[in-house]
């Protein structure tokens, strides 16, 4: 009887952990708000909205109406690192939960489930290796052009491996950035080459935070790196952290801003890895891993 009870226990605590986690956190919405220390001294500061990973399926109402009340933060510049939308009917509702941000200015790249649609698999698998070889279909099935020909209309810059320049604020943005290296669609070739040293800024752009590519941009001079992804580990545990990145990146930079690790730099660069905002529908949980969007500060540098 007694060991029938633990049972009976233990199934009533994970129910409720599953319920917590797929109804409560998985719409609990948090904005971030970061300070990041690098702009040239007497820059005026700039207001960055950092989104990433909506993973947008047809219904998800409160998520569409929270992302589209983010102008409200009247950010100078938007940030989209990928993963936008999870269904084939998801572009337009993406575009309108977006609404009056496509009116900023604003930087895109591509996530492999941007091309690709979500596939049903064991989540577990994330703790032993990544899903990068799950993505082996040799033609993309879900509306990725349609969703970047909404944001280049409105005026956002396209990323995935190109390089660019952008006014936001007060600033001359000189941008970077690769399509995903998940799915194997980065070619930094493309892009390399010297960072302009006039720029106020120098952004990177990625969906996917690979060592490999973040080192490139290093060298090359960038002094912010902006990625996604991750989902923070999307499922954390108090005191541990992330358990899985699913991509190259170390657990303990799953997400949030981080210097990043460089030895040979006085300076080493910033990189801020978003949480992101959504879920496979295949795995709709979160815990201790609130969604999430930032809105980063960008200030003069100490000293």
């Amino acid at each position: 009887m007694r060991a029938q009870t633990v049972i009976t226990a233990s199934a009533l605590a994970c129910a409720a952990g599953l319920g917590y986690a797929s109804v409560i956190e998985r719409n609990w919405f948090a904005l971030r708000r970061l300070e990041v220390p690098v702009l040239a001294p007497g820059s005026t500061p700039l207001r960055v909205l950092h989104i990433s990973d909506v993973h947008l399926t047809p219904g998800r109402h409160r998520l569409m109406s929270w992302l589209r009340s983010l102008d409200a933060l009247e950010p100078d510049l938007v940030v989209n690192t990928g993963d936008s939308i999870a269904h084939p009917q998801a572009v337009g509702p993406f575009l309108a939960s977006l609404g009056p941000l496509l009116g900023r200015p604003g930087v895109f790249v591509y996530g492999s489930n941007d091309l690709y649609s979500p596939k049903l698999a064991n989540p577990a698998r994330y703790l032993w290796r990544t899903s990068t070889r799950e993505h082996a279909r040799d033609v993309p099935d879900l509306p990725w052009a349609e969703l970047g020909d909404g944001m280049e209309s409105a005026g956002w810059f396209n990323a995935n491996n190109q390089r660019g320049r952008i006014k936001a604020g007060d600033l001359d943005i000189e941008v970077s950035g690769v399509h995903d290296s998940h799915i194997r669609r980065d070619s930094y070739d493309d892009v390399a080459r010297p960072a302009d040293p006039r720029a106020d800024l120098r952004l990177a752009v990625l969906h996917s935070p690979e060592p490999a590519v973040l080192d490139q941009f290093v060298a090359d001079g960038f002094d912010l790196l902006m990625a996604g992804h991750t989902h923070g580990g999307q499922l954390r545990l108090p005191g541990s952290g992330a358990l899985v990145t699913n991509c190259g990146i170390s657990r303990a930079m799953a997400s949030g801003l981080h210097s990043y690790p460089d030895a040979g730099l006085a300076t080493p660069p910033w990189l801020h890895v978003s949480a992101g905002l959504g879920t496979s529908p295949y795995a709709p949980v979160r815990f201790c891993c609130r969604p999430e969007a930032t809105l980063l500060t960008l200030v003069a540098r100490i000293g």
